[in-house]
């Protein structure tokens, strides 16, 4: 996809939401992740076909998503989620400074949720772990949400992930 296609993809989304919070603080209590998923979740599903069935999948994806930044973010600087709509797609950009010994763990990580073993490393973790990792988690949002995961690339110290969720026709 050249420079072009790209930004008339971005251009389709429309904002609904975001905020920024200071990282110390999000990782002060593992809480914030389910206040905040449940949260930004009521707010984008009010005018969706089945609001309640939208709202509890995006909160579980979100949160998910927000446990991949408690567990791996350094507690200095921002961060950032913002949450936009084209159709029936959800996209989440999530920012957070990540420790530079981990920005090549995401890099793997997000290409990871694209390979063909992708599905039999989620089973064998799921039955093996008695914690999800963060990598499992990003598994996790591919494969039982059918989302579209990647890695925007930010000025260090942070990442981006931005998600992909067609939660509009997923089928429960």
């Amino acid at each position: 996809m050249d420079v072009s296609e790209k930004e008339t993809a971005e251009a389709a989304f429309e904002p609904l939401l975001q905020f920024e919070m200071e990282m110390g603080t999000f990782l002060s209590d593992w809480n914030h992740c389910d206040h905040l998923s449940s949260y930004v979740a009521r707010m984008i599903s009010h005018n969706r076909t089945d609001p309640i069935r939208h709202s509890n999948f995006f909160s579980s994806a979100l949160n998910e998503l927000l446990e991949v930044t408690f567990r791996g973010g350094s507690p200095d600087g921002l961060m950032g989620c913002a949450v936009y709509r084209n159709g029936p797609m959800e996209r989440v950009k999530l920012t957070f400074p990540c420790p530079p010994g981990q920005r090549q763990f995401y890099h793997e990580a997000v290409s990871r949720t694209r390979q063909a073993d992708a599905y039999a490393r989620y089973l064998s973790s799921i039955s093996t772990d008695l914690s999800p990792s963060r990598e499992i988690i990003l598994l996790d949002l591919a494969i039982n949400f059918d989302a579209q995961v990647r890695l925007e690339e930010t000025d260090p110290p942070s990442v981006t992930l931005v998600i992909d969720l067609p939660l509009e026709g997923a089928v429960s």
